[in-house]
């Protein structure tokens, strides 16, 4: 017989149904991170191959090889769920997976997040200046934390 999810949505659904339904979440979701995280890391990649690129002074390089980390681990973060998921498939252990994968997408939000702090400083510092760069990357980091972090607070507190 069905029974009530944990999170008492109201479905009428087995365990091992939530944990399908879950795994299907996440899944979307992470191909949607993945394909903007690869489109990223590879875009970073192809600048050093750029002329401007020697002009860059210490700050922009250390900052541009520190994207291009933040990029790589992204990337890494946003497969690792498959991976397991490959391996451990037919094991009966799809709830603790969603667990797992649930963290690891938590990590790849962070990652996303910082790469949008990252990129935005390092181009505007390049284009406009140190001063740019940080004047644009400090409230982005607010805005970013706000939006990945803040809203879903917010709708948590307010939907019970």
């Amino acid at each position: 017989m069905a029974s009530r999810d944990a999170q008492g949505s109201g479905r009428e659904e087995t365990v091992d149904e939530q944990a399908d339904r879950k795994w299907n979440d996440l899944l979307q979701e992470l191909r949607v991170m993945q394909t903007g995280t690869q489109l990223i890391a590879g875009f970073l990649l192809t600048l050093p191959f750029q002329s401007k690129f020697d002009e860059l002074d210490t700050y922009q390089r250390t900052l541009y090889l520190v994207i291009v980390l933040v990029a790589l681990l992204t990337t890494a973060l946003v497969v690792t769920p498959i991976a397991v998921h490959r391996r451990i498939s037919g094991r009966h252990v799809k709830q603790r997976l969603v667990r797992v994968a649930e963290l690891f997408v938590a990590g790849v939000l962070t990652g996303i997040g910082l790469l949008l702090v990252g990129i935005s400083m390092f181009v505007f510092d390049v284009v406009l200046g140190r001063a740019a760069g940080i004047v644009v990357g400090v409230p982005l980091l607010v805005v970013v934390l706000l939006l990945l972090v803040g809203v879903p607070e917010r709708m948590l507190r307010h939907s019970s």
